[in-house]
């Protein structure tokens, strides 16, 4: 199946793709240590908490 001459199937696994890369990529950005300067920030509700972190020992 086309959309004029684009084939939808390496669009659409490149749309999920970059879409999981970005997802993943935030969780790991919010579970990793913290910059400078937002050592004290909250983790949002939403993110899972992965591993033992530090501060809460």
């Amino acid at each position: 199946m086309m959309i004029g001459d684009i084939p939808i199937a390496p669009l659409a696994v490149g749309a999920i793709g970059f879409i999981a890369a970005v997802t993943l990529g935030s969780l790991a950005w919010y579970n990793s240590k913290r910059p400078a300067g937002w050592e004290n920030a909250e983790r949002p509700d939403f993110v899972p908490k992965i591993g033992e972190d530090e501060s809460d020992s």
